[in-house]
Formats: structure tokens, sequence, C-alpha cells
């Protein structure tokens, strides 16, 4: 019995995807719930697993084409024996349809091919995407000496590229890549939305610095116990967001958003927390932190990192978000001025922890300091409510027992 497998129903705000990735090629025999093809929107890429075991008999859709919801991405022949020999039955593929080449010729193909053009075969046997193995061939290079940055620990276009250019660099009169590579979906739609944010925001941003001692100390003090009854570490970015989640409720104009003529006041804290991934970066969203514990911040974070990560992510883990706070300080960054994301109104940056002498009670000492920035649309929000959400998130931080305390 053949069975259809359909591209899933897509959000109202997502209207088509790409076809980034298929995992399985004509004749390859399938498992039910395994993943057959990694579709890529404009804000995550979305896993298709199988309905059934079989194997899969035509593919509707090559890699790079444009799909909507429940079209038809493959068709799986149910139950039935992946093909053996030369006489088994091949599938034709629809008019632009991915035509793919049983293992067995390929190899053949490869032998034929002077070796001067072949790949080297990547570590622990992992097959390269079909433009990352391109351009391995082309720049002869083997792709088990590199590191991969992809998906699994995957090679990717980009990763061998960099290789390249790293591998010539400072060599006097050698070789110079360059390759012209696509944006992807998710890379197209930052672009976009940072373009936006510039063009329909007016866009100011303060800054101030924190002493985090008092925080650190509590860290130190508590994180153990902590960890064993919850089994999550306490981190940073629990505090930072408690913290923004009560200086929100005190200034409810930086958790706004301005539609049309109009300004929505939002009476919860959706704060959406930007995570680095290897496609870009992502903000998905905990919703109601207000009523959040500690503990609860922690899990949700862990969580999301592990999602992001593994290409887990969902359209509802991105959807919506009052108010955002994104963390420069884990990869050094001392200062920056954060964007904005639209239609929020407000940003909150965090950055790396510094010692640096300040001046207690008369006397000079060293302590732990962090700048942070809020950047904010000054068409709604004025620099007074601005500076003083700050001063809050401040004052909590440099004494977070008032913030157990709900003061």
């Amino acid at each position: 019995m053949a069975t259809e497998i359909k591209v899933p129903v897509l959000p109202e705000s997502v209207s088509d995807a790409t076809i980034a990735t298929w995992h399985k090629k004509v004749g390859d025999s399938v498992a039910r719930d395994e993943n057959i093809v990694d579709l890529e929107t404009d804000k995550v890429v979305l896993e298709v697993p199988s309905t059934v075991e079989g194997v899969i008999r035509e593919l509707k859709y090559a890699e790079g084409d444009t799909v909507t919801s429940q079209q038809v991405l493959a068709i799986i022949e149910e139950g039935a024996a992946p093909a053996k020999s030369a006489e088994a039955p091949k599938a034709e593929p629809a008019a632009g349809a991915q035509q793919v080449q049983p293992k067995a010729e390929a190899a053949k193909e490869e032998a034929k091919a002077p070796a001067s053009t072949r790949p080297a075969p990547v570590s622990g046997g992992a097959e390269l995407p079909p433009g990352a193995r391109f351009t391995a061939v082309t720049q002869g290079i083997d792709p088990s000496q590199v590191e991969g940055t992809g998906r699994r620990g995957a090679v990717t276009k980009e990763d061998l590229v960099n290789y390249a250019s790293g591998k010539t660099a400072g060599v006097s009169g050698g070789h110079r890549p360059e390759e012209r590579v696509p944006m992807t979906r998710i890379r197209k739609r930052i672009a976009e939305r940072l373009m936006q944010s510039k063009e329909s925001i007016a866009m100011l941003t303060s800054f101030n610095e924190v002493n985090l001692g008092k925080v650190m100390a509590m860290r130190k003090e508590l994180g153990e116990s902590f960890q064993k009854q919850h089994g999550v570490k306490l981190g940073f970015m629990s505090f930072f967001a408690k913290a923004a989640a009560a200086a929100l409720q005190k200034y409810p104009v930086i958790n706004a958003s301005v539609d049309g003529d109009d300004i929505i006041y939002h009476g919860y804290a959706d704060i959406s927390i930007a995570v680095s991934t290897d496609r870009g970066l992502v903000t998905p969203v905990l919703r109601n932190v207000e009523r959040m514990g500690f503990a609860d911040v922690e899990k949700a974070i862990g969580d999301y990192a592990v999602k992001a990560r593994d290409g887990k992510l969902s359209l509802d883990d991105l959807q919506g978000g009052t108010f955002t706070i994104t963390n420069g300080g884990t990869f050094g960054s001392l200062m920056s001025t954060p964007i904005v994301n639209p239609p929020q109104s407000a940003i909150l940056g965090m950055h790396t922890i510094k010692e640096r002498p300040i001046v207690e009670n008369g006397q000079i000492v060293a302590a732990p300091m962090m700048y942070i920035a809020l950047s904010y649309d000054h068409r709604i929000i004025d620099g007074k409510d601005a500076v003083q959400f700050l001063v809050d998130i401040k004052d909590q931080l440099e004494n977070p027992h008032r913030m157990l305390l709900g003061m």
C-alpha cells in the first residue's frame, strides 16, 4: 500500500518552507517515525518523520525546492522490502524531483573518477550534504580533517570553505578561494527583521553597570543544594529573567508594543531568550516568567538549549514574546547595543563579567562587574522610563535577597 508523506500544517505566520536535506533516497527502507527530510522555514528547521514502515518509492521535490502546507513530499510503499538487484523497480520522480543514484552505482562512478577528484571519506563513514561534497572535491579537502559545526557534528559547506581559507592564509602567492553561498531562509529572515527594526523603530540605548558580587556569593553558597533539589544548575540567566519580569511589572511601557497608532500593554512577561545556533540566532520564549520560580526558569532555558542544539525547536517555541534578553557575554562581549526585536519595544543586553576596581564605603575594591544595556523604541518609551528600568534591574541584582522576597 502506498502512503503519502506530506508537509506538516504550517502556522499562519509561515507561508511556505524549503527542502533543506533529504535523509533518504529512492529505494531506501524507512522505519516508522524515522526522519525523512528537513524543511527549513523562516524560523526553524522542521523534521518530517515517516508515518509508516516501508521503502521510499518516490521523492516529489529536490533539495532547495519550495513547498507549502499539505503538499506531498514522498511516496512510501508500506511494508515493502528494499531493492537488492538491478531488476528492482525504480521510482520515477516528478518534474523537478531529486533523482538519487543507488549507493552501488555511486561507488562505481566514484571509482572511475581520477583520484585527484574523489572526495576523501568522512571520518566515521558519515555522508556529506551535496553542496559540501562538491566543495570537498573542488578544493581537494579531506572532510575527515575538518571539524563539523552542523547538526550532530556534520561537516557543512561553510566548514570546508573556512578550512580551505585557513590552510592558505598567509602563504605568499597562495590560493585564495572564494565561494558564493546562498543565505539560508533563517539567515534571510534574520536580515529582514534587523532591517525592519532599523527602519521602523526610533531606537536608543541606555547603559548601566552591575556589581554581581552578591549574586555570585549566593550561587556559591546555595548552588550545590539548589542542584540537588531541582536537578539543574543555578545560573545567571534566572536572576536576570526574574529581575526583568519584576521590573516589567513596575514599568509596563517597557513591556508594551506598537500596533499602528495604538500601544498594546501586556499584563504578562513572556521573555524571549536569545540562543545562538549553527543556523543563526533564535529566541525561544519563556512564558509568564513573573509566575515562574528560579528552578522553572533554569529548567526551561536548559530544555530550549538542548532543542536548539539538536534543531528541535518548534514554531510555537518561538512565537510571541513581549521582551528579549540576550547574553553577548558568553562570547566575551564587554559592551554592545542590542537590536530590538519587533514588535517588541525593548531588549536587555548582558555582557561579560570582569573584575574592576570600584569604590565601596570609601575603599577601592575589586568587584565582578557587568555592563548592561537596554535598547528601546523611543516612540513610546521615554528616556526616564528606560533609565529607571535599568536602575531597577541593577538594584535587584545587587540585592538578590530583595528579589526572593518580591521587593
